[in-house]
């Protein structure tokens, strides 16, 4: 019965690992492509490592709780890290990676032009040591 489960945990987690690195390579755009490996690649490795524990515990009769903790590091540290690489491309304003974005009616909108919704740059004096403007 331990084997079938180990079996069935590794089989799914290698399905959802493939599946979020298909939607790496095949998402038109950058935020779907973040999306594809932070979600399924997720929980393929997840489902992939609680097999291998499963199947250890059973082996070795002893609770390994090595493999736990990367379990619950890989669930924390991924989403944290998706958020942080999705606010940058947010910041630097990275829009498609297939130089325009679909609309909802499929049309094409063109590129943004990178700072045309920026206000005018003002140099503003910097003070010295000396204390003057």
């Amino acid at each position: 019965m331990i084997d079938v489960l180990v079996s069935a945990l590794v089989v799914v987690g290698a399905v959802f690992t493939l599946i979020g690195s298909i939607g790496l390579a095949r998402f038109p755009d950058f935020y779907t492509r973040l999306h594809g490996p932070t979600k399924a690649t997720t929980l393929g490795s997840g489902a992939l490592i609680l097999g291998s524990m499963l199947h250890f515990t059973v082996l070795q009769g002893v609770v390994n709780l090595h493999e736990l903790l990367i379990v619950l590091f890989l669930f924390l540290t991924a989403p944290i890290s998706a958020h942080l690489v999705a606010r940058a491309a947010l910041v630097r304003e990275v829009h498609s990676v297939t130089g325009g974005s679909d609309t909802a009616d499929g049309h094409r909108r063109p590129e943004h032009e990178p700072g045309a919704d920026q206000p005018e740059r003002v140099d503003v004096p910097v003070a010295s040591d000396e204390g003057e403007v």
